[in-house]
């Protein structure tokens, strides 16, 4: 075949790239839409949801949920899933304030190294079983979910670390602001759009999308599936490794149990957010807004008398009519592409 033969169907391929990236920007958009549409009904019934105290507590309650769901979306985007990542987070916390306790005059920014490179390793041990043995990630990451938060009971053994354990500059970042803006959001922020940069303009990135969307492929055309998977994880314990330092300069008081049963509310986000469940398609910017959408609703519905029980409710039926959209814009995605090509 010709080039002048393959630039049809190189040009359907290419307009079938582009409608996927259109449907799911729409997708992004009525998120951010439905997150307005819920603040404006919110404040009608009670204008003090908007104040900006409120505001800095919906920032602050948001950006560790965001943070672990970006890295979350990482994982997801190639078709796995990591349930381990409120276990790290745990640990990670428990052993920033351990450190604190051993070490009271330790740099902060050392700090936040030493916490994200603890949540890489274990990340490492997830995409080592994973992309060497070859073990499905669902499998290997709620064993390691145990694992770790059991490694946490040991080393807590019951004890408690209080916020006067710890250095007084670092628990004051967990409440500072810069121009009004909480400063550990401007640490979800900057792993936003460092992690987005990536996906959508490094070749490594790109690479993950193409994992998802077909592994047999991505494998047959020469992309190092298993060493994109592993690094794929290796990022999501890094994430989940800092966020478990900005969890203990938020919090404060740590023990065995910071960050138990997290990794819902993140997968959530994610499905939320438009990350497909299935793999291949999505943003970590919509995995960011559905964590901050969860949050608003965990915040609104109180404040709308609705009863708690609903909260988890609400919550699930998002995730169940996410996946049913996911679906319904991959299958009219694939029918218009089919028709691109058959008009080719």
């Amino acid at each position: 075949m010709t080039a002048v033969d393959t630039a049809p169907a190189e040009t359907a391929t290419g307009g079938g790239a582009r409608l996927a990236r259109r449907a799911f920007a729409v997708r992004e958009l009525g998120i951010a839409l439905a997150l307005v549409l819920l603040v404006v009904t919110t404040t009608v019934v009670n204008p003090r949801f908007l104040s900006a105290q409120n505001l800095k507590d919906l920032l602050l309650g948001s950006t560790i949920l965001a943070i672990l769901a970006v890295g979350q979306a990482v994982v997801v985007i190639t078709r796995n899933v990591d349930l381990s990542i409120g276990s790290i987070l745990g640990l990670s916390a428990f052993a920033t304030g351990a450190v604190f306790v051993a070490v009271p005059g330790l740099p902060i920014p050392l700090m936040l190294v030493i916490g994200t490179a603890l949540g890489a390793v274990l990340g490492a041990v997830n995409g080592g079983l994973i992309a060497a043995a070859r073990v499905p990630a669902l499998v290997v990451t709620l064993g390691t979910l145990y694992m770790f938060r059991g490694v946490d009971y040991m080393w807590a053994t019951g004890r408690q670390i209080n916020a006067a354990d710890m250095p007084a500059a670092f628990l004051g970042m967990g409440t500072a602001t810069v121009l009004g803006v909480p400063v550990l959001a401007l640490f979800a922020a900057a792993v936003l759009v460092a992690v987005g940069y990536v996906l959508r303009n490094h070749r490594s990135g790109r690479e993950l999308y193409a994992i998802g969307s077909d592994p047999a492929a991505a494998r047959l055309s020469g992309i190092p599936s298993g060493r994109r998977v592993f690094y794929a994880f290796v990022t999501s314990g890094a994430l989940a490794g800092l966020a478990g330092v900005l969890h203990a300069a938020r919090f404060g008081t740590l023990d065995a149990n910071a960050g138990l049963g997290t990794e819902l509310n993140v997968v959530a986000a994610v499905v939320v957010g438009g990350v497909a469940i299935f793999g291949g398609s999505g943003s970590v910017y919509g995995a960011a807004l559905g964590a901050v959408l969860l949050t608003t609703i965990r915040a609104a519905l109180p404040v709308l008398g609705i009863n708690p029980f609903w909260q988890d409710a609400a919550v699930g039926a998002l995730i169940l009519a996410a996946i049913g959209l996911d679906r319904a814009l991959s299958a009219r995605v694939a029918r218009s592409l089919r028709e691109r090509k058959a008009h080719v």
